[in-house]
């Protein structure tokens, strides 16, 4: 075998090739391919970077330095040769924060708090949607920051700087955290719609405070599993509100008759 290559034999009978270096007294998997030549070709990648004198950034992957080792590989080893620690994601290490590399143009960025979270799990895009596995489950990573899996984007919250890959606390403001619940002008102000969706979306009231209307949610949900309607609804979980009081606002809340009554709606 050439150096850095192992022969390996799927459960199929096929076989295929693995490549790894070591680097700082990490033993470090470059991945697996289809040919000697090719596994071979990540390992002298790899030591490219590991022996250049020229400092290497992630920007520079496309600068014809790599010939097979994956964009991934290349940070994992750019991020441990640059800043001393070695992270088996494709994460990149700046001082007070982190990016991580879906590919070379999708970037997100994180606190460094995150780090340890975002070194033990890989990050995933479907849509527009950004997802991490967890006991074989897939994740929204949005839910670690307050945003609701069904929350609209400059209605229930908003990226302060305007960049949506930029998941630092800090550029993150949560406008409202609570399912059914909707922010709309009223008059010379501004009012709290709920809405609860059985055959299209039903309008349950609109309430001077958001906290009501969570509330006034939570009762139509109740109300509706009550009478039958198998659908299982989310509830809100008012955190700022004792739960004596949560009790006290939740029975003064009034009910439409279609919701009190088997609903057809």
């Amino acid at each position: 075998m050439l150096p850095g290559v192992f022969k390996s034999v799927k459960k199929d009978g096929s076989i295929y090739y693995r490549a790894s270096v070591t680097f700082r007294s990490k033993h470090i998997s470059l991945g697996s391919f289809k040919s000697e030549d090719m596994a071979h070709n990540a390992y002298l990648d790899a030591l490219n970077i590991i022996n250049s004198s020229t400092p290497l950034l992630p920007d520079n992957y496309s600068g014809g330095i790599c010939q097979s080792l994956s964009f991934a590989k290349w940070i994992v080893l750019v991020n441990f040769k640059n800043n001393g620690i070695y992270i088996k994601t494709p994460v990149y290490l700046k001082k007070k924060f982190f990016y991580y590399y879906l590919s070379e143009q999708d970037v997100l960025i994180f606190d460094a708090d995150d780090l340890f979270y975002y070194s033990d799990h890989t990050i995933m895009r479907r849509g527009g949607h950004l997802f991490v596995t967890e006991y074989g489950m897939q994740v929204n990573i949005a839910s670690r920051y307050g945003i609701r899996n069904f929350a609209r984007p400059g209605k229930d919250f908003i990226f302060v700087n305007g960049n949506n890959c930029d998941f630092r606390y800090e550029n993150i403001e949560i406008l409202n955290p609570y399912q059914g619940v909707t922010i709309e002008k009223y008059k010379n102000g501004i009012c709290y719609v709920t809405r609860i969706h059985i055959n299209g979306n039903f309008t349950v009231g609109r309430y001077s405070s958001i906290t009501e209307a969570a509330a006034a949610y939570n009762k139509a949900a109740d109300i509706l599993e009550t009478n039958g309607v198998k659908k299982h609804f989310e509830r809100n979980y008012i955190e700022d509100l004792p739960s004596k009081e949560y009790m006290e606002l939740y029975n003064s809340i009034t009910m439409p008759d279609k919701i009190t009554g088997m609903p057809d709606i």
